[in-house]
């Protein structure tokens, strides 16, 4: 993702969006992610997000108990280095909840972020 237009900026903001309502922020014990579980019906959303995060992977679809769904994945170096600190920087966009489970995922897996300008 680039930072510089509107467009990047409006971008940057429906992704951190989608990540507050529907994003985890975890790991495996190895090694961290930011997954999103999203219906089948959202294909076309998840693939403009595998399109704008070249970093990130889609999986699936997955049929489990009746549930159709995809996975969008980030982690490993792209994560570390791209999104957690892009992220970090749009913080002021998050909320209490996601901004809490966003950090404890950094502090768990020693994500270093910039710090604050």
């Amino acid at each position: 993702m680039k930072f510089d237009s509107d467009d990047d900026q409006l971008k940057i903001g429906f992704l951190l969006g989608i990540l507050v309502c529907s994003g985890y922020f975890g790991g495996d014990g190895q090694q961290p992610d930011v997954t999103l579980r999203m219906h089948t019906k959202h294909e076309e959303l998840l693939r403009w997000l595998e399109h704008e995060v070249p970093g990130g992977k889609l999986y699936g679809p997955y049929n489990h108990s009746g549930r159709r769904y995809f996975q969008w994945m980030v982690r490993g170096r792209y994560l570390r280095e791209v999104v957690a600190p892009l992220i970090h920087r749009y913080r002021h966009l998050l909320d209490e909840h996601a901004e809490a489970r966003f950090y404890s995922m950094c502090e768990r897996y020693r994500i270093e972020l910039p710090e604050p300008a």
